[in-house]
């Protein structure tokens, strides 16, 4: 990074630390309980209450999902430092949303749905900001929450 030694922070070149793995696990299993309530609660019509709500939920709030909000994490957007919107929440949240969908299907189907939140799962602990491939794909990054001066 050529520019850190012309005097440039890592966070003023938009690379923020990612945040504590356990903290988006946690965040992501309330929000996956989230979804198996509303697709138990009004079947058939709640699958499709689940899987929208796992495509908005970071779009609510600040870039913050129930999960996130409880845990203290937030989605964000490096190069603009805005919180994830709608655009951006449904973006970095669809192969989440096609894994549910997948789930739906017996057997073959669980383990399309597991084989994606794995691989989500290993990206997130992987990768140096934590971003897995929805974040690559939105260009977004989940931070604690605090952590950048954004606004709701």
């Amino acid at each position: 990074m050529a520019e850190e030694a012309i005097g440039h922070s890592p966070v003023e070149l938009g690379v923020y630390p990612k945040a504590q793995v356990l903290n988006r696990f946690i965040a992501k299993t309330i929000d996956l309980l989230i979804v198996a309530a509303a697709s138990k609660l009004v079947p058939p019509i709640g699958v499709l209450a689940g899987l929208a709500y796992i495509l908005l939920a970071d779009g609510f709030g600040g870039g913050r999902s129930v999960g996130k909000r409880l845990i203290g994490l937030q989605t964000i957007v490096p190069r603009t430092r805005d919180p994830a919107g709608f655009r951006e929440s449904i973006i970095r949240n669809l192969p989440c949303g096609l894994a549910q969908l997948a789930f739906e299907i017996p057997y073959v189907g669980w383990i399309g749905w597991g084989a994606v939140l794995s691989l989500e799962g290993l990206l997130v602990i992987g990768n140096e900001q934590g971003r897995r491939l929805g974040d690559d794909i939105a260009k977004t990054q989940v931070l604690e929450s605090g952590q950048l001066d954004v606004s709701d």
